[in-house]
């Protein structure tokens, strides 16, 4: 995994979305990190084929383009289902720090396509992840291996 990151992972996590080939493409982390820290990323892309198509496609522009496309108000509404998902899995019983914001700890916004789309790909109810994933077909970006979203 540490290769796919590019780093060692922090904490806890599961592989949630595999490429065609079989590939970890999204994985789902734990919502503290084992000194408690908050991790407010609760699903995170690690496929490197996606991950530098939507880089592409954010060097493009696709932020602000997304923002239009789907509207604020429908991103607020990803952002509390992505926190809502991920505060349900913090520990009964936790009296420390906790995870903020909604899409990767963003808070109003679109901040990172990766984010929404992995969030969406792991089967949540996530616009700007469906206009990416749109995008990425519409512009031939899309690559042969590609995960496939999971239908909650």
């Amino acid at each position: 995994m540490a290769e796919l990151l590019g780093r060692e992972p922090m904490g806890a996590f599961n592989v949630v979305v595999l490429s065609a080939s079989g590939d970890p493409a999204v994985l789902r982390n734990e919502p503290l990190l084992p000194d408690g820290t908050p991790m407010p990323t609760l699903y995170w892309l690690c496929d490197p084929a996606i991950r530098s198509a939507i880089g592409t496609l954010e060097s493009q522009g696709g932020v602000r383009d997304a923002e239009a496309a789907v509207g604020l108000d429908a991103v607020r509404v990803a952002h509390d289902h992505y926190a809502a998902v991920r505060d349900a899995a913090i520990p009964l019983g936790h009296i420390g720090p906790r995870p903020s914001g909604g899409v990767g700890g963003t808070r109003e916004g679109v901040k990172c396509l990766h984010a929404h789309y992995a969030h969406w790909l792991a089967g949540g109810a996530d616009p700007v992840g469906e206009w990416v994933h749109a995008q990425l077909n519409e512009r031939g970006m899309m690559p042969a291996d590609a995960p496939v979203r999971i239908e909650s």
